[in-house]
């Protein structure tokens, strides 16, 4: 059976000049939003915000089960999520999600680490929603050692 989860969005005014809200079913996130806090350097949330919220939760529970699957539970996970957000045509988009992933990890190797957080980053549900229409990558590394990228 699925789980379901809700959000509910209000916009009034205009694109430029107008202001939204956004909650989710929970509460979790009850928050005003606004196109500049989306599309120009302006404080405030903006759902690509929230995506990168989503994208970094996931990612770490879906590495933190791999990682207890394979008997090297971690210690700690903290994973940040960097979207991009720009003029594409005559619209606007999502080109990218960009993941950094430390690691505290004992009994493994930075290379396997690597390869566990690519898989994570490939295969938890938020990144698969995303596959095909936002470019992807993961920077991982254990705590205290230098990081290696992929794409």
């Amino acid at each position: 059976m699925a789980t379901e989860k809700t959000a509910k969005a209000t916009w009034e005014g205009d694109l430029l000049h107008g202001s939204g809200h956004v909650k989710t079913g929970t509460g979790s996130v009850d928050a005003d939003m606004t196109w500049a806090a989306r599309a120009e350097d302006v404080e405030g949330p903006s759902p690509e915000e929230l995506i990168a919220a989503a994208h970094a939760t996931c990612v770490s529970m879906a590495l933190a089960a791999a990682l207890g699957r394979a008997g090297t539970p971690p210690t700690r996970l903290e994973t940040e999520a960097t979207t991009a957000f720009e003029k594409a045509g005559e619209g606007f988009k999502l080109t990218s999600v960009r993941l950094t992933i430390r690691g505290e990890v004992d009994g493994l190797d930075d290379e396997a680490f690597r390869a566990a957080a690519e898989d994570a980053k490939e295969n938890c549900p938020i990144s698969q929603a995303l596959k095909g229409n936002v470019e992807l990558s993961v920077d991982a590394s254990l705590a205290n050692r230098s990081p290696s990228r992929s794409s």
